[in-house]
């Protein structure tokens, strides 16, 4: 068990120690957003900016133009929302190779709030022209996408958590720009999930299979370009499609599911996630129950369907 945040905070220090030409940004939220071991490594090459997430940005997208590979972070309510007018022109406009890790999304922040939930960040960085978006499921993901990101040019965001998760990956699995993975071949049903639901899918899935449904998980860590083909696979081949996502269902992975779906393979999509609401202060656990983000609601879109 642990947090994309943490895993984030390891890369950076791995491959910060064999190359030098990594910096870092951060807006005085380095202890929060993991940074903080690479700023205590390599003080020189890590930049506290303040509580001015825009200047981060900015500033970020200097460096990078002047060569470096830069990793700039935040809470994803401050990188996607307080700064997307730099994203947006800074950043993609000018197609500056930066990767934007953005912590603390969705429901799972907890305890800090609606203000500090972010629920709105992938339709946000999905309406940008030229934006790649990846969304880590465990500790081995993150690490893994992370690399592949240093070999892709142009801006990046790259959703991640702050509670612990389980490993659902191992080191033998391979991520690339575009792709999904599929756990499973049942027929009965598709689960679209990211980030955190992946787990809750993939238990999900078990218990269905105590039922007699037989179901696959497909993770969407590549939201945009998102996995047509596998999509359209899953659409043609299983009875039962549902995403679910600790976001707005209004733009998140059911979204842009559906997009796919209407253009490629029209069929019906059951969507679970925050239903067009505000989150709430609690504990993350408690507010996936009250927005329904659990294996046990996702056993009973099946049952009933």
């Amino acid at each position: 068990m642990k947090s994309t945040r943490k895993a984030y905070g390891e890369f950076l220090v791995e491959t910060g120690s064999k190359n030098k030409n990594i910096v870092v940004f951060d807006a005085d939220l380095a202890k929060a957003t993991c940074t903080i071991d690479f700023k205590n490594k390599f003080p020189n090459r890590h930049f506290d900016m303040g509580i001015s997430e825009q200047d981060m940005i900015g500033t970020a997208c200097g460096m990078a133009l002047s060569g470096k590979k830069v990793f700039a972070s935040s809470f994803a309510m401050f990188a996607a929302g307080r700064a997307y007018e730099q994203v947006r022109n800074t950043a993609a406009y000018s197609h500056v190779d930066i990767n934007i890790c953005a912590t603390h999304s969705g429901l799972g922040v907890g305890e800090d709030g609606a203000t500090h939930q972010c629920i709105e960040d992938i339709a946000l960085m999905n309406v940008i022209p030229d934006m790649k978006i990846f969304s880590p499921a465990d500790d081995i993901a993150t690490k893994k996408i992370l690399n592949e990101c240093l070999m892709l040019e142009g801006p990046k965001y790259i959703r991640l958590g702050r509670n612990e998760v389980p490993d659902v990956y191992s080191l033998n699995d391979n991520f690339r720009l575009g792709g999904s993975n599929t756990f499973g071949n049942g027929v009965d049903g598709t689960i679209f999930a990211t980030g955190a639901t992946v787990s809750i899918a993939l238990d999900a899935k078990l218990i269905l299979k105590s039922f007699g449904i037989d179901v696959r998980v497909v993770d969407l860590y590549s939201i945009k370009p998102v996995d047509v083909e596998t999509i359209v696979k899953c659409a043609s081949e299983t009875k039962i499609l549902v995403s679910v996502e600790d976001h707005n269902v209004i733009g998140g992975i059911g979204s842009v599911v559906s997009n796919v779906l209407c253009e490629k393979y029209p069929k019906k999509l059951v969507k679970i996630g925050v239903q067009d609401k505000f989150g709430k202060s609690g504990k993350a656990d408690k507010l996936y129950e009250l927005y329904g983000i659990t294996k046990e609601n996702i056993v009973r879109v099946f049952k009933e369907s």
